[in-house]
């Protein structure tokens, strides 16, 4: 039975949206006349990267979920194909001391932004599909299920994993590569898979990350700083120390918007990674409790178009898809409050970039396109 879109999920994306542009503005301002001459640069490129995001959501919106299943296997490998192309001498573009970037004509992106897209969809589609194949064979009640389980979803999960986990090590991308791990595992787990599985897989990836850590000496400073940032206050350990002078001084209710000292070249990625602190600063602890609401308010409304759905693509698709988004917000919020390692990645619809912010409207739009169907 056809039915409304979920209403509440689309208000509370458009306006973290919304106030993510309107704060963006102020704290773009100064970075803007410094590097271009006029204000509204950075601005001006997020609005436009915002607009392209609105029409692709729009787009997946109207695209019929059976079409979205049938094309995620070609859309995965055309990302695979992308995320490798970053090492191209002639495509790739490397900024920070990583290739992670492609540069067509001046045109900049991250491809890894719009893989989480299309890994979540492939394993939505392949997980329901082999859902069905469990049924029809009756493996579901066969004494032989375990066997079957390992070998026949298991197996082929850890080998796509594996191949995951081995293109974001050489893009030295560890932060992406646990917020698609998180995603994926939250599919995984929810398609009814035996649960020594998902614990199996926990186990195996904390051990492989502490291998990631300790292979690259940049890692383990990063985790060093984390346990003592006050051992070196002025190299690894700054963005931290000056991400919590910049929530602190904010106190409870703020300096007020576009009242930011730090912004002014003392925090570092102020407009990237360390934009909640610039938050912290300007709106307070209220205002960033507002924020962390709206997210968790996303994660109830995301959690309800799951709950609503009785397609089981639909369903692993709208799990994939918010675990993607809300765990990166929170991801992002930890790192910058010294509660988890400075992360690197992006506050959803808040900090500066064009490919995360289409990747998480595109995201909305399918979200939306399920919840009509639910």
């Amino acid at each position: 039975m056809h039915k409304h879109v979920n209403y509440y999920f689309l208000g509370i994306s458009l306006a973290l949206a919304i106030f993510g542009i309107l704060f963006l503005a102020t704290l773009s301002a100064p970075a803007s006349m410094q590097y271009f001459g006029n204000t509204n640069y950075y601005l001006f490129h997020q609005l436009i990267a915002l607009a392209i995001g609105l029409v692709a959501g729009f787009l997946v919106y109207k695209i019929p979920l059976h079409i979205l299943k049938k094309i995620s296997l070609p859309f995965l490998i055309i990302n695979i194909l992308l995320l490798l192309a970053v090492f191209l001498p002639f495509l790739g573009a490397k900024f920070w001391g990583a290739k992670r970037w492609i540069n067509i004509g001046g045109l900049t992106f991250q491809p890894s932004e719009f893989f989480k897209i299309a890994v979540i969809l492939y394993l939505s589609a392949w997980l329901s599909t082999k859902f069905s194949e469990n049924l029809k064979r009756g493996w579901l009640i066969s004494a032989k299920k375990g066997y079957h389980d390992f070998i026949k979803v298991f197996l082929p999960f850890a080998a796509l994993l594996a191949i995951i986990v081995l293109i974001f090590y050489f893009q030295k991308d560890v932060s992406t590569l646990i917020i698609i791990s998180a995603a994926l595992l939250a599919i995984y787990f929810s398609a009814g898979t035996p649960i020594w599985h998902t614990i199996l897989l926990i186990l195996s990836g904390a051990a492989g990350l502490l291998i990631l850590i300790k292979i690259e000496p940049y890692r383990v400073q990063r985790f060093l700083a984390f346990l003592h940032p006050e051992k070196d206050p002025l190299g690894i350990g700054l963005q931290l120390k000056q991400s919590l002078i910049s929530v602190g001084s904010g106190g409870i209710f703020g300096n007020g918007l576009g009242m930011s000292t730090q912004k002014f070249g003392f925090l570092p990625q102020a407009m990237g990674d360390s934009i909640f602190a610039i938050l912290g600063e300007e709106i307070g602890i209220i205002g960033c409790s507002i924020l962390i609401f709206g997210f968790l308010f996303f994660l109830w409304q995301g959690i309800k178009i799951a709950s609503a759905s009785t397609d089981k693509f639909s369903k692993l698709t709208a799990i994939g898809i918010t675990t993607w988004i809300v765990f990166q917000a929170f991801f992002n919020i930890g790192s910058t409050l010294g509660l988890l390692p400075l992360s690197g990645i992006p506050l959803p619809f808040f900090s500066y970039g064009g490919s995360h912010i289409v990747a998480e409207m595109i995201g909305v739009g399918i979200l939306l396109n399920i919840s009509k169907h639910s």
